[in-house]
């Protein structure tokens, strides 16, 4: 469990040292959620417009576009976090040693994994937003509920940063994060009811869906975005809160494994 005594503010200055190296190389991230919405809805808008039909959902009849465009705000949410808490926070721990030098300030260790967290969730925020700009401008967003995807992203961020820096936390090397990509996250891209209603899937697989993050975080989007979705906000809201404490006491504990004892 966190430790109220060994947490304070200072977890800030960790999060504004992420952000100060951040923006040396902001304009190159910021390609890629300009484009990645487009070339989605572009590929799919007009490879798929022929083929599919209205897509049944929530109680509405929505077109192929409109039902897979806040799911990609959703999965840029879940990238974002996860990569930055796993390939990025493994480089600043076990290659440049950042970890060990700040262990050796007044900052505990506490601090500093949640400041990595917490700075996931900020460049998930950032991605999502332009997501949202563009996907508003093209219509597949409604304003002003539609903002309340901002503060959505930045909590979804939290949940996939955590479990990030758990995988952190037990992976030996880099190259091994392979393995929850290829198990956890690949499977989680395609079967959380990001490209299709999870009410077509087998009663088994639909039960599944429910255990998966992605899952809720998509609903909530479709919510603030064109709002409709299949199970209660309230539902999602109390998995994704419950998924992001779990993982990070379970992070805290095998990072405090790794580094300390």
């Amino acid at each position: 469990m966190i430790d109220p005594a060994l947490f304070s503010l200072r977890f800030l200055r960790v999060w504004e040292r992420n952000l100060l190296v951040y923006k040396k190389i902001w304009k190159v991230n910021f390609l890629t959620p300009l484009l990645e919405p487009l070339f989605y809805i572009l590929a799919f808008g007009l490879g798929f417009s022929g083929l599919i039909d209205n897509v049944k959902y929530g109680g509405a009849d929505l077109s192929y576009t409109e039902f897979i465009a806040p799911a990609l705000i959703a999965t840029a949410v879940m990238w974002n976090a996860f990569f930055e808490t796993t390939y990025a926070s493994f480089v600043r721990m076990y290659y440049q040693k950042t970890f060990d030098g700040m262990l050796a300030t007044p900052l505990t260790l506490e601090e500093i994994i949640i400041a990595e967290i917490a700075w996931s969730a900020t460049k998930s925020t950032g991605a999502a937003t332009i997501m949202l700009i563009v996907l508003g401008l093209m219509g597949f967003v409604q304003f002003p509920v539609g903002l309340l995807l901002i503060p959505l992203a930045f909590f979804g961020g939290l949940a996939f940063g955590a479990i990030g820096m758990f995988f952190t936390g037990i992976i030996p090397t880099i190259d091994m994060f392979n393995l929850p990509i290829f198990l956890f996250i690949t499977p989680m891209f395609l079967f959380s009811g990001t490209f299709f209603p999870v009410s077509n899937l087998p009663v088994w697989a639909q039960h599944v869906a429910l255990a998966f993050p992605l899952y809720h975080l998509a609903e909530l989007a479709r919510r603030f975005s064109i709002g409709t979705n299949e199970i209660s906000p309230i539902i999602s809201i109390g998995y994704l809160t419950v998924f992001f404490l779990f993982f990070t006491n379970l992070a805290l504990t095998a990072m405090r494994k790794r580094l300390i004892q």
